[in-house]
This record gives structure tokens, sequence and C-alpha cells, in this order.
């Protein structure tokens, strides 16, 4: 799964690496110990060992003595895994000496060539004893005398002092680590979250900027993030001048067109009816035309700008209140969810629901139903990431059959010739709509006239 948000991958990554920091540290550490505790479990088997050595000899009748005193009171204990046993080497007899702990029991001697003498003579190697405790023995060969007898010294300890203290160092360890590991991932998210702060400054002041209170990123940022503020900005006033310069443009070209197409209409009046009216006809269809392509060049210049907004609320109103004015036996009901803003020019708004206000207001009876609401696309191109606004509305009058609605989104067409108009309205809500990326259609109407339904370019946080 992608993770959108940059705060939780660097989290994401610090918590892995630190996982595998502190993995890697407990298991080493613990390696180690394990291999400290083990040297000096052998050291101290040693120790023992040549005390034992040292305190037996051959005495009287060619027998073995001594009572080695380790100070280790597990080696008088029986069945602890602490023992100590000397036996005799050669072609005398004579009764081998052990511990207390030890007893009547016996331990084996494993083969030579299994486990052999180090350079020491000495050669350590692991058991069980008859009660099963796991034992390590400690073993050399001594010549006694000078008639060259020998006898095998062996101390055992029993292997769960080492566990048990390589237990009691691990959970401690682990327990430490863990507080360590927690802490650091704390004081890691606290250090990011304080570290992206100017990132999400600069974010909100880019919402702020969409939204239409600010003009500009404010704000004093860090080294790494003031050029990405300042080409914002940059942007922003390159923006501002390409749609200033298109207004200015495509006014100047109005203007330009507006006085002769005005000279040919004055003249077609002086004609005979016959040419005036075909002279008209074409004046006003140049006429169109020209706002049609100006428009189209106006709105592909600011689209796509963070200045194009429009709040719905005031902008409906202000139409419907104007439309009440002008047919005063037709009801008007607006209905409009909170909070909505076109991602519009305000005029362009006005162009495409005024036109739709003004053919539902010809052709009602009694009333023209308005609603407006977020609502999102199947077909969106942009998966979801953008908001959209529907505009439905709807009249009472006698609405269209399914084969007129093909012929009324035609250019000057007009289905019904006696109702004042143009028939260009409803052509130049699809054509408006439509660059807008923005959707327009036709059907019949709950109340029983014609619906009018418009899908049009929101601005949310999302696109914020």
């Amino acid at each position: 799964m992608k993770i959108r948000s940059l705060t939780a991958r660097v989290l994401l990554l610090a918590t892995l690496w630190s996982a595998l920091g502190l993995v890697t540290i407990a298991v080493a550490i613990s390696a180690l110990y394990r291999q400290g505790v083990e040297r000096g479990f052998n050291n101290l088997l040693r120790a023992q060992l040549y005390n034992v050595v040292n305190s037996v000899s051959i005495g009287d009748g060619d027998s073995l003595t001594g009572s080695p005193a380790l100070g280790d009171l597990r080696f008088s204990q029986p069945e602890t895994g602490w023992y100590w046993l000397v036996e005799p080497l050669g072609n005398y007899a004579t009764a081998p000496l052990a511990s207390a702990s030890l007893g009547v029991a016996n331990l084996a001697v494993p083969d030579v060539e299994e486990t052999p003498f180090d350079q020491n003579y000495e050669r350590y190697y692991e058991m069980t004893d008859d009660v099963g405790n796991r034992i390590r023995i400690a073993e050399t060969e001594v010549v006694l005398d000078d008639q060259g007898r020998a006898a095998r010294f062996r101390v055992s300890g029993n292997l769960q002092v080492i566990e048990d203290e390589i237990t009691f160092f691990t959970s401690r360890l682990y327990g430490a680590l863990a507080v360590v590991g927690i802490g650091g991932l704390i004081v890691n998210g606290l250090a990011i979250l304080y570290g992206l702060k100017p990132v999400d400054r600069a974010r909100r002041g880019l919402e702020r900027i969409r939204r239409g209170e600010a003009e500009r990123i404010e704000g004093d940022f860090p080294r790494e993030i003031m050029p990405l503020a300042s080409e914002i900005n940059a942007l922003i006033d390159s923006n501002r001048r390409i749609v200033e310069r298109a207004r200015m443009q495509v006014g100047n070209l109005a203007h330009s067109l507006k006085t002769p197409i005005a000279v040919l209409l004055n003249e077609a009046r002086t004609l005979d009816k016959t040419h005036a009216e075909v002279i008209a006809a074409q004046a006003e269809a140049m006429q169109a035309q020209v706002t049609s392509y100006l428009n189209r060049a106006r709105i592909a210049a600011q689209r796509d700008s963070v200045l194009a907004r429009t709040e719905a609320q005031p902008v409906l109103e202000r139409l419907v209140r104007v439309m009440r004015k002008l047919n005063g036996e037709v009801a008007f009901e607006l209905e409009v969810a909170p909070d909505l803003t076109f991602a519009m020019e305000q005029q362009d708004v006005e162009e495409v629901v005024g036109n739709l206000l003004e053919n539902a207001s010809r052709f009602a009876r009694t009333k023209v139903v308005t609603r407006v609401t977020m609502t999102t696309r199947e077909d969106d191109a942009t998966d979801g990431r953008r908001g959209w606004i529907e505009v439905v509305v709807e009249d009472d009058g006698p609405g269209l059959a399914p084969e007129q609605i093909g012929e009324a989104l035609k250019r000057g067409r007009r289905l019904d010739e006696s109702k004042p108009g143009t028939g260009l309205g409803l052509s130049i809500v699809k054509e408006i709509s439509g660059e807008y990326q923005g959707a327009f259609g036709l059907s019949r109407a709950g109340i029983g006239g014609l619906r009018a339904q418009l899908i049009l370019p929101a601005v949310t946080k999302d696109t914020a």
C-alpha cells in the first residue's frame, strides 16, 4: 500500500531502522555475554580442578589421600551437579576420591579421540549426570610421584547456572533496549513533526490562497522550504499576469469586433425585410461565435488557476433574486448546501446557471426548483481527488421528449419559436461546462417539466 503521508513514511522508516538496530544490538550483546559467562565458567572449573590437584597426593599404602576444600557448599550437597572426582591411572590399585555431592555415582569418561586434550593437557566436555543435570566437566591427568603413578582429576559444574545468569541478563537487557527504543521512537516522532512543521505551514498557506483568503504564501520558512514557497509565489504571480493578459486581450478583441457587428445590425434595419433578416441572423451568429470563442480562450487561460473560485451561495441567491423580479408569476425555490465554492470565474458561473434559470422561467407554469450539492463522478479522470458540484434546475413546464433533447443542445436551435430567445443558451452552458471538464445533461423532471443537470468543479481541501 502506498503511503501518502510524508510524516508516516519517515516515522515508518525510522521505526524499522531502530527496531533492526536494537534487535541486532540485543543479539550481539547476548552472544558476547554468553561467551563471557561460559569463559568465566570454564575458568572457575579450571581453578577448582587445580585446587583439587594440589590437595591430593599418594599416601601410605599407595592410596590416594587428600580432602580438597573448594569453598563451595554445592560440592557437599547431593545431586547438585557440582562434583569432583580423582581416579587412579596405571597398575596400582586404590579407591578413587570423590566429593560428597557425587556419592556412589560415577561419571562416564569420553573417548580421547572424540574429546582430545589441549596443549595444556586439559579437556572440557558436557554430559548429563544420573539425576538429569546438564554438567560441564574439566579434566586433566597428573603424575603424583617419582614412581610415575598418576591420577585422572575431574571437576564438574551445573550448566543451569550459566542459563540462569544469561536469562537474568537478557531479560534486563531486552527491557532496557525496549525502553530506549520506545523513547527513541517518541523523540524521533516529535523531531520529525517539528521538522515538518514548516511544510505544513506552507500547505496551509496554499490552502488559504485557494480559498481566496490570501494572495501569496507568507511566513518565515527554513532554507530548505523557502525556495519552494518563493517558487509557488512566483508561479501565482505568473499565473495572475497570464490571466490578466488574457482578459485584456479578450476585452480588446471584443471591443474591436463589437462596433463592426453593431454596424451590420444597424444597416440591416435599413434594408428590406428579406435581406435584413438574413444579415441580422448572420450578424447575430457572428456575435455568438465571437462570444463563444472569447469565452473559451478566457476559460482556458484561467481554468487551472488557483485564483479561480466563486462562492456558490451569494452568486446563486443573487441570480434567483433577479429572476423573481423578472418573472413575478413564477415561484423560484433555491436549495444550496453550505460551504460550496466553484473552482470557476464568477462570470462563468453566472453565465451557465443564469442561462438555465432563464430557460426554465420561459417554460415554467408555476415554479422553478434549483438544488446545489456536492457530488462525485465515476468517470473522474483525477481518481476522485477533485471535488464536483451538482446544479439541478427543474421546472413544471411541458418538458422535452427524448428525441428533442439532442436538438435542444445544438447551437441556435429553437424548438419553440413562440418563446423569445436566440437558441444559444443551452449550447453555451454545454460549452462552458465542457471547458471546465464538467458535464451537462437534460432529462424529465420529477415535477413534470425539464430537468437540467450541471456538474461543475469545486474547490475542496483535498485539492487545496
